[in-house]
């Protein structure tokens, strides 16, 4: 990406915490290969359409984000309609599963000194008495890349000082993701509609299985559906986390030196 000054390339890349500059966990993870992205491209017919589908969902996950937030610290949350089912689901689900969130480290911005990258985490949370990174997603599946952007988030919570400036209670433990989706189900085929961002996205039960015309398709209520997986090991997550930021160091190479992040 073009950029017309140091400036800009900072503030796209990254913040700027306490005077110090730290590139973002989500901006570094953009080098990695994303083959599900590649497919969304191709199916959307300009780089504009691309741009309002994914400032669209981009809007309706933040609202996810907010209400499940709102939910578990306390707070008067409102649920937008559009997303209501999705949230009611997973009020649902919680009454059984009981998940904590530490409100002060709700939406919590860290940061690693030693290995100079900061992100945002979505929740520090209790879960089944273990203390640990909780993120939220409002996809139809888990992805690679969220196992190595909370694998980040636990690398810089182990740093002694990020500890003591959070006063954490308890070491960082775990890590989960809680996914939270919602879609319709065709009444004669099974077939799965879910529209996100304005796009629809119909997904066949099993190949060759769906209805002749899409016309054809008797969708059903939008239900939701959550699932929460728990990821305990973070060894191998770490490694490729710091390979990926390796890379995109050198990718920057030019705009890391201009701004004095490396020499």
């Amino acid at each position: 990406m073009f950029y017309k000054s140091g400036g800009e390339f900072k503030d796209h890349n990254g913040y700027t915490i306490e005077g110090v500059w730290y590139p973002r966990v989500t901006k570094i993870l953009e080098v990695k290969s994303k083959p599900g992205l590649d497919v969304f491209f191709k199916e959307l017919d300009s780089y504009a359409s691309v741009e309002e589908v994914k400032n669209k969902s981009a809007l309706e996950g933040s609202m996810v984000h907010a209400a499940v937030q709102g939910l578990l610290t306390g707070e008067n949350a409102d649920v937008p309609k559009e997303i209501a089912p999705a949230v009611d689901t997973f009020q649902r689900f919680n009454e059984t599963r009981g998940i904590v969130f530490h409100k002060e480290y709700v939406e919590r911005q860290i940061r690693s000194e030693r290995y100079r990258y900061a992100g945002t985490v979505d929740a520090l949370a209790t879960i089944d008495g273990k203390f640990g990174v909780l993120d939220i997603k409002t996809s139809t599946g888990f992805f690679p890349e969220y196992n190595l952007q909370t694998a980040a988030y636990v690398l810089a919570l182990q740093e002694f000082a990020l500890q003591r400036e959070l006063a954490l209670p308890h070491a960082v433990e775990t890590r989960w993701i809680l996914r939270i989706n919602q879609h319709r189900i065709c009444s004669l085929c099974g077939a799965m509609l879910r529209e996100k961002g304005g796009r629809k996205k119909i997904r066949e039960r099993r190949k060759g299985t769906g209805c002749a015309l899409e016309d054809m398709h008797q969708w059903r209520e939008i239900v939701g559906d959550v699932e929460l997986k728990e990821f305990p090991y973070t060894h191998d997550d770490i490694k490729a986390f710091m390979a990926a930021k390796i890379l995109w160091d050198w990718e920057n190479s030019f705009w890391l030196k201009r701004i004095g992040y490396v020499k």
